[in-house]
């Protein structure tokens, strides 16, 4: 199923996309199903986690073209829910940084409470589904900062979108990061040096995944500085496209 999150007259609902029309989830099999034409609603970001996060250089060529080491376990970050905006929404390059680069990523969207998961645990039954993510960094700040935090941060910094897919095998998909319709990036989740269900566990026994919280698993290589008038798109096989104007 496709889910997306979307406003009709002043009011937010959670829905399942068919076609040109969304069905308000819970309501799909009632008899009185509730349901608008996708050109009378207005989509939203798919989630609005507690929080985000992040694992740096999950993919080893990213690694490597960054000058860093594989990671023994996996290098977590937390970047800001605010910074989340919406598919077509402007990633805005902020004053005080001369290099912001796109990150194309999967993200893994959280269904209910997640703690301190063992390895006996089917960590994918803690999964409500997937959806494309752009982790837009700036560069030159990560590298004065020392740390990730603001680097990551800034408002518009977290594209998502452009809805959440439940049912999709992600062991080997295709992850494909597009500036102005050319590939600079693309790898395959198969070449994730974590893999999803590990990186849920060992999350999960860092801190409490809440429902709705969101898992952006990294990036292949080919990061590369965007500037204002460039359009970037993020697709990732068996979700769809992420695709915004940077300004």
């Amino acid at each position: 199923m496709k889910i997306c999150r979307f406003t009709f007259d002043d009011e937010t609902h959670i829905g399942i996309i068919d076609g040109d029309r969304v069905h308000v989830f819970g309501d799909i099999l009632s008899e009185h199903v509730a349901s608008f034409d996708l050109a009378d609603v207005t989509m939203l970001p798919p989630v609005s986690p507690s929080k985000i996060v992040c694992v740096g250089r999950n993919y080893a060529d990213h690694a490597k073209e960054l000058g860093n080491d594989v990671p023994a376990e996996p290098l977590l970050f937390l970047k800001a829910p605010s910074a989340i905006i919406y598919n077509a929404d402007p990633i805005v390059i902020p004053p005080q940084s001369d290099q912001v680069e796109h990150e194309g990523e999967l993200a893994v969207v959280i269904s209910r409470k997640c703690k301190r998961l063992t390895d006996t645990d089917d960590a994918m039954d803690y999964v409500f589904g997937f959806t494309c993510l752009n982790d837009v960094t700036a560069r030159d700040l990560q590298r004065k900062d020392g740390q990730f935090t603001r680097a990551k941060s800034f408002d518009t910094f977290c594209p998502i979108g452009p809805f959440i897919e439940t049912e999709l095998d992600t062991t080997d998909i295709s992850v494909t990061t597009r500036v102005n319709g050319e590939v600079r990036q693309h790898g395959r989740t198969s070449q994730m040096v974590f893999p999803v269900d590990f990186l849920i566990r060992y999350i999960s026994n860092m801190m409490t995944l809440n429902a709705g919280d969101v898992i952006a698993t990294g990036t292949p290589s080919g990061v590369s500085k965007m500037n204002s008038g460039d359009i970037c798109e993020v697709e990732i096989e068996g979700i769809g496209t992420l695709s915004n104007p940077v300004v």
